[in-house]
């Protein structure tokens, strides 16, 4: 659509659509006893949101996917998928072998050591193993 348009000169083109004025309503004007303020950073903005929406402790539960490999190893990390995580903080993982699945699953207590040893950070409480397929 905009192709059409690139061969029409910029005055012309800017001469037929809408014009900014006030009284148009496209532009606001500031209201005197309205105070200045700078625009705040995109990251307040977001966790200022996560806290009124109630996400932040659902956001913080699954930063540990990202940082699986540093977590639980390389070793584990080659024959795992993290999944995602409940509302619960039940983390699914999906494991390449039923022998790893076994291996896992006994080692379960340390690897919630690890993934809950973050101070501040909301708690997986559970880790739920799953067979890739």
């Amino acid at each position: 659509m905009r192709a059409a348009h690139a061969s029409v000169p910029r005055t012309e083109y800017y001469s037929e659509g809408p014009h900014l004025s006030e009284s148009s309503g496209l532009i606001r004007k500031r209201d005197p006893d309205e105070k200045k303020r700078k625009p705040s950073p995109l990251g307040d903005v977001v966790t200022g949101f996560l806290k009124q929406s109630g996400l932040e402790e659902r956001v913080e539960q699954a930063a540990v996917i990202p940082e699986w490999e540093s977590l639980v190893g390389l070793q584990i990390a080659k024959v795992t998928t993290p999944r995602f995580v409940t509302s619960d903080g039940t983390l699914f993982v999906a494991v390449t072998t039923n022998g790893w699945m076994t291996e896992l699953s006994l080692m379960e207590p340390q690897l919630l050591r690890a993934l809950n040893a973050q101070a501040g950070r909301a708690k997986i409480r559970k880790i739920r193993l799953q067979l890739m397929r």
